[in-house]
């Protein structure tokens, strides 16, 4: 097998900063209603993990500005995300990033960025169509759904202003707002992010499981397809019991499509604490 020239290759450092701000304007753009004080009051927050991702999105643009892969046709294709602590409502933290593996699918790469800092650890695979064919592992294969009924059936509405709101937290590229720049990537409209389709989606889980989203662990989701703004998906969960990597914990396996039937989000997982992991404000 041959490896990528791209593999190991280190990104840098960074610190990154947020306040109160940010991480409400995060929770309101990933669907949180504003009833939700622990979620968009400063007096009671608590920050949404998934916010982390914002925090870390300097990296994959990093990459691509070096010119690994052509960021016009280059797609987020699938997401983890690992947490290691609770962020607070405002702060600071050091990151550092590296591609941990390139993968060779033939005719395109997938490219996995890794995140670190003392409070998580997130990995982006970019999927890069043209940069395959190097001799190069595959990699593994997409997650298979539970071969049984799902025993949630829940419902994520997206609103038309969604993606413009989710632009302000960091990701701007062109293709959520610009109908143009949408088209070369080949979608016929602008269309929502990825992370904030499974932001948007952890809420609803976090809910049927009983427990805070503020409390999650572990998460994993591959991008099937683009959910557009104001679309309405059907999410499906699936208890997953304890087992080798579950402790016991409340966990979810889930998939989320669209109303015409695409799959948006397949092979997704999340895991949640049962307890608090802060002694701050724990509203749920």
């Amino acid at each position: 097998m041959t490896m990528s020239p791209w593999q190991g290759r280190e990104l840098g450092t960074r610190t990154v900063s947020w306040t109160e701000r940010d991480a409400i304007l995060y929770a309101l753009a990933v669907g949180a209603p504003a009833d939700r004080l622990d979620l968009v009051y400063e007096e009671r927050l608590r920050v949404l993990p998934t916010f982390a991702l914002t925090l870390a999105q300097w990296a994959p643009d990093a990459l691509g500005a070096l010119g690994a892969f052509d960021v016009t046709t280059a797609v987020h294709g699938s997401q983890r995300l690992l947490v290691r602590g609770p962020l607070e409502p405002s702060g600071e933290l050091t990151t550092t990033a590296r591609v941990s593996a390139v993968r060779d699918k033939g005719a395109a790469a997938v490219f996995d960025v890794e995140v670190s800092c003392d409070r998580f650890t997130a990995t982006w695979s970019v999927f890069a169509p043209g940069c395959g064919g190097f001799g190069g592992e595959r990699g593994p294969s997409v997650p298979r759904r539970p071969d049984r009924p799902a025993e949630h059936a829940l419902t994520v509405a997206t609103h038309a202003r969604q993606a413009a709101f989710y632009r302000l937290l960091g990701d701007r590229h062109a293709m959520h707002i610009d109908p143009e720049a949408a088209k070369a990537a080949g979608m016929d409209r602008p269309f929502l992010h990825g992370l904030c389709t499974l932001a948007a989606s952890l809420l609803p889980l976090a809910g049927v499981l009983g427990v805070h989203p503020a409390e999650l662990v572990e998460l994993e989701a591959r991008f099937a397809a683009p959910a557009f703004p104001g679309d309405r998906l059907g999410l499906a969960g699936w208890a997953e019991a304890p087992g080798p990597d579950n402790p016991g914990d409340p966990a979810v396996r889930f998939e989320a499509s669209a109303d015409d039937g695409r799959a948006v989000l397949t092979g997704g997982r999340a895991r949640f604490r049962t307890t608090p992991d802060r002694t701050e404000n724990t509203d749920a």
